[in-house]
């Protein structure tokens, strides 16, 4: 049974539009990748709950949720900005996750405990978010999103700004963590051989359309559009 399913979804903006049907199993990772202006980030924004759709449907976990604002989605979000406050610390920063009002409870403290220790970041909750690293400000807000206890994890490019062996680490900690905690992970990138490297399947969007979809690592070495094969040709 799908968790995720995006019926005849349709989205327009101005002479633009995106036309997705797709399913998602429960607990896989799915990546995005194309051009500029395929509607990645777009497609993510309407599962999020940020932009409606002219027409079609949403489901999560057998739910509808075409119409419920996003706070109510089973749903956490990570974007190229990290988000971090920068006046809190970092453990602050995480607890946020558990309640807005940082009113925590000992089962939250020991939430957020957990997600220091799944990000590995101990020892650095004190500290303010100038005062880390760029890839530890990353795991800070993973850890947050962690703290939420969602089961759908949306990634929009966060590891973009990340050098290389970074990202492929960022990459391999979402991985384990999608494994622990039986997360369903959906993440937009522009690098698809990286993308290929620990996602289940990619989709290749183009002009707002999945217009092709596959188990990795096959469909980046055996693309059938044109439209793929020259894109993973641009990218290489």
């Amino acid at each position: 049974m799908a968790f995720l399913t995006l019926e005849n979804l349709r989205f327009t903006w101005g002479e633009w539009q995106l036309e997705v049907s797709a399913t998602v199993a429960k607990g896989r990772c799915v990546a995005l990748v194309g051009p500029s202006g395929a509607g990645k980030s777009t497609l993510l924004s309407l599962i999020a709950g940020f932009e409606a759709p002219d027409q079609g449907h949403i489901y999560i976990d057998g739910r509808d949720v075409t119409d419920q604002p996003p706070a109510r989605r089973p749903l956490t979000m990570m974007f190229q900005e990290h988000n971090l406050f920068a006046n809190l610390s970092l453990y602050e920063n995480v607890a946020l996750g558990c309640h807005p009002g940082l009113k925590l409870s000992l089962d939250d403290r020991q939430t957020v405990a957990a997600a220091f220790a799944a990000t590995n970041l101990v020892g650095l909750e004190p500290r303010l978010p100038a005062d880390v690293s760029g890839g530890q400000r990353q795991r800070a807000a993973l850890a947050r999103c962690l703290c939420q206890h969602r089961p759908l994890l949306l990634l929009d490019e966060p590891f973009t700004s990340l050098e290389p062996a970074l990202r492929q680490e960022m990459h391999q900690l979402v991985d384990r963590l999608r494994r622990a905690h039986d997360l369903t992970v959906i993440f937009v990138s522009h690098l698809p051989f990286e993308a290929a490297r620990v996602a289940d399947e990619v989709w290749f969007m183009h002009n707002g359309r999945v217009l092709e979809q596959g188990p990795c690592p096959a469909i980046i070495e055996h693309p059938e559009t044109p439209e793929l094969r020259d894109y993973l040709q641009y990218s290489g």
